[in-house]
């Protein structure tokens, strides 16, 4: 793996545990891919460092069951927010 590529991995490793950020918010900050992202988190990272792996992993399960909690945030305020005429 090119030394650019593993220094991402740990870069955007470090962002989401220190941030508990989303695979969108780590893509969105890094200007890469969610599945750059993805791919970053799920393949490379744990043969770079199995136990940050397994701390990121925590996380990003963590956001994934809470997804439908945070989509249906969204949507809620997007039509409060027609209602008022925003």
């Amino acid at each position: 793996m090119k030394e650019h590529i593993w220094r991402r991995v740990l870069d955007i490793s470090e962002y989401v545990l220190e941030n508990r950020a989303t695979v969108r918010d780590a893509a969105k900050t890094f200007g890469i891919s969610k599945s750059t992202v993805h791919k970053d988190v799920t393949e490379r990272l744990p043969r770079l460092n199995p136990a940050l792996a397994s701390k990121v992993k925590k996380i990003l399960d963590a956001n994934k069951a809470e997804r439908h909690i945070r989509g249906g945030e969204a949507t809620r305020r997007k039509y409060t927010q027609r209602a008022l005429g925003m």
